[in-house]
């Protein structure tokens, strides 16, 4: 392959040299049409549509609801567990500074007593904020909320899957609680609401006995908040959470918090009482997994004349390359450019419309679960990615040539290392020019330059679907070839 790409530069450096020693007027100029000549074919690649099955779950972000899919009339169900995060070596006031009960009098409004020393909660709660949601904001939802089992703990060096079963790793089958909500609180004000610091958020109060006995556990063992892991083994494994009826909404999270409430006293001024609260987060540092549940499929798989796109935990589509047709017959030149557009089929206006994927994933078939597990991003080498364009309604990878090359490559190299032919090392790899086109969410970074580098490719579990043309209906791929005169 480097002889391909390699080899002309050298020659065009000589040529280079040896100009310069007869003619110095045309010194650092170089006419590229003397030397390359370029040539444009299309070959065609085939498409179908694949269920990608149970994927890794998204540890960034938590999603919980049920809603019928308006195109397989099937129920998709969403159910999380999240364990929360406890920073490093946090501490919570003394145990002397504690406060229980407070007596006034009820005449002269007076504290006449302040109970020092006691461990008492006040209050205690979880809020699930919203980063989305899909459906009716006014439907309302009853949710279950579950301690999770600190015999049986999620752990971090496991890779959890949508299929998990989260039964499992709660502590009992009775809910500490239940709460009625719709997506949109209507309980705030509309002003509230409104407001550019409000986020749209599930309040959960939990029995004030759970917060007394998690917060009396804290002051028992201070050196469990030294980190997460002895946080969630030793203190607090975390919440299941269920939706136990009602259907119509899916909520994408943007964070929980577990909010613990009571009262201290400063260490000086004994009349002094303050309000205290130890907040805990659901981040990515520790685990969030969801379970989905999402079938009736078949009838969407069976088309011909399309293909679909399909999340959460749904559909994708796989295309085989034509790698072979590419490189017959043009073995002086090299694959300078490739470029495949994929066309997605007009949308009809509907409430409730399904989401398009904004971003694709173009991954090798034999590589997509290792993709995923190891958290790689795309390298333009055996993948890449595609944005959605809403003005022509495609997702192009405008340039695959060094994946085409990747994979001719290691096919000759592979068929002669094993001393086969290679129409019989194709046949052992069936899968050597076939690519998955997988729906993903994207994380990025900003860079020192304002440019921008992603730091995370993950399976999109948004409500999104997408129909594209393929099937029956092959997928023109365009290549560029460069020849060296």
């Amino acid at each position: 392959m480097k002889r391909i790409f390699y080899l002309p530069l050298a020659i065009i450096a000589i040529l280079f040299m040896t100009a310069c020693a007869e003619n110095t007027g045309t010194l650092g100029i170089l006419d590229e049409m003397d030397y390359i000549s370029t040539s444009i074919a299309k070959y065609q690649a085939t498409t179908r549509s694949v269920a990608i099955g149970a994927v890794k779950a998204d540890n960034a972000n938590a999603y919980l609801g049920r809603v019928v899919d308006p195109e397989t009339g099937s129920l998709i169900e969403a159910d999380c567990a999240a364990q929360f995060f406890c920073l490093e070596d946090y501490k919570l006031p003394d145990l002397s500074q504690m406060i229980g009960d407070i007596t006034i009098d009820p005449v002269k409004g007076d504290t006449t007593h302040i109970e020092r020393g006691v461990v008492k909660c006040d209050s205690c709660e979880v809020r699930i904020y919203l980063k989305s949601y899909y459906g009716d904001g006014n439907n309302p939802m009853k949710l279950e909320v579950y301690e999770l089992s600190d015999e049986i703990v999620m752990e971090e060096n496991e890779t959890y899957y949508t299929d998990i079963d989260l039964t499992k790793y709660v502590k009992s089958t009775t809910p500490l609680t239940t709460k009625v909500f719709t997506a949109e609180d209507y309980i705030v004000s509309e002003s509230d609401r409104e407001n550019s610091n409000y986020t749209k958020n599930i309040r959960i109060v939990l029995p004030v006995s759970f917060g007394q006995q998690l917060l009396q556990k804290c002051m028992d063992n201070p050196q469990a908040l030294a980190n997460p892991y002895r946080f969630i083994r030793e203190l607090f494994p975390g919440f299941y959470f269920k939706i136990s009826s009602g259907e119509g909404t899916m909520i994408t999270t943007l964070v929980s918090t577990f909010n613990l409430y009571y009262k201290y006293g400063d260490r000086k001024d004994e009349k002094k009482v303050y309000n205290g609260v130890t907040r805990f987060a659901a981040t990515p540092e520790v685990i969030q997994s969801t379970h989905f549940s999402n079938e009736n499929l078949d009838e969407l798989l069976a088309e011909t004349e399309y293909t679909y796109l399909k999340t959460p935990a749904g559909i994708c589509t796989e295309m085989t390359l034509p790698i072979n047709e590419v490189f017959a017959n043009h073995e002086a030149d090299s694959v300078s450019r490739a470029e495949i557009s994929l066309q997605c089929y007009n949308k009809t206006q509907d409430k409730y419309q399904l989401g398009t994927p904004g971003n694709l994933l173009m991954v090798r078939k034999q590589h997509m679960k290792d993709f995923f597990e190891k958290n790689e991003v795309n390298d333009n080498k055996t993948s890449f990615l595609a944005t959605f364009s809403q003005a022509y309604n495609t997702y192009t990878f405008s340039n695959i040539a060094r994946l085409l090359a990747y994979c001719y490559f290691e096919k000759k190299a592979e068929a002669k290392k094993a001393g086969i032919s290679e129409s019989e090392w194709e046949a052992q790899n069936p899968d050597w020019n076939k690519v998955l086109l997988v729906p993903v969410t994207i994380s990025t970074v900003t860079t020192n330059t304002g440019g921008s580098n992603i730091t995370s490719v993950n399976h999109d579990m948004n409500m999104n679907s997408a129909k594209l043309i393929g099937g029956n209906n092959k997928i023109n791929m365009q290549i560029v070839y460069s020849r060296f005169k």
